[in-house]
């Protein structure tokens, strides 16, 4: 029993250590990115834009500011305290995620097709908003029809997706650093490895959480449920009946 409540503190613990570093992270990276796209200033813009299309600049804008708010809010819908004693604040937020993925994903769309990144890059973004549909769409139906485990699987993929804003500018600064020991590679080729690392390594990863934390999890109560009436039956039939006549 001891040994039980201490890896479960252990566990708790740890599951908070994780969530603020996400929480961390995803706002100072929305703190980072986001202000740029406020000035109204094309000079400002962290990305390389096209000089003869003035709707590049304008999609970004329309990205980063969405995108930035889906960073911010997205720890804040994993947090079962919050979900259980505010479920209005909760299905507010939820809304705001939602519609903000809806226009920064349409923006994106416009965003890659003028990206001056490289095709490889673009193939790789277009992707990305894709999959960042599919899971909101995934886990609003889910939840309108009441399947809230499945709800918290779709969303914990489409904040990964979402987290890649996060990773993407990690593995830059690691990348960077390789390069500057590494005289043939260039910046095309570090930003066209980090765009794709942020997305396919952030899937493995949520999969990963997926089934040990919520489906293996699952799976056990279920099976310690399934088992328990057998097991009061068996004891049931193994009680001796003194019932009879007396001889």
């Amino acid at each position: 029993m001891t040994t039980t409540l201490i890896s479960r503190t252990a566990r708790r613990r740890w599951w908070w250590a994780l969530w603020g570093l996400m929480a961390v992270l995803a706002v100072g990276i929305a703190a980072y990115a986001v202000p740029p796209y406020l000035t109204g200033d094309p000079a400002d813009s962290a990305l390389p834009l096209r000089p003869d299309v003035a709707l590049h600049y304008l999609s970004l804008v329309v990205h980063a500011v969405p995108g930035g708010l889906v960073l911010i809010i997205g720890p804040l819908q994993f947090m079962t305290r919050l979900r259980v004693s505010n479920p209005k604040v909760h299905r507010v937020l939820g809304r705001i995620y939602m519609i903000s993925i809806v226009a920064g994903s349409i923006a994106a769309i416009v965003a890659a097709t003028y990206s001056l990144d490289g095709f490889p890059s673009q193939v790789a973004f277009y992707l990305l908003t894709a999959a960042w549909l599919y899971t909101v769409g995934k886990a609003y139906q889910a939840i309108r029809r009441g399947e809230v485990q499945l709800h918290r699987i779709w969303m914990i993929r489409n904040y990964a997706l979402t987290f890649a804003a996060v990773t993407l500018r990690i593995y830059l600064i690691i990348g960077m650093a390789v390069r500057a020991s590494v005289a043939d590679l260039a910046f095309e080729d570090v930003y066209t490895t980090s765009v794709w690392a942020s997305i396919l390594i952030n899937v493995v990863v949520a999969e990963y959480f997926i089934i040990h934390r919520t489906l293996m999890p699952l799976a056990r109560r279920r099976q310690r449920r399934d088992s328990a009436p057998a097991a009061q039956n068996t004891e049931e039939d193994a009680v001796p009946t003194h019932a009879g006549k007396k001889g």
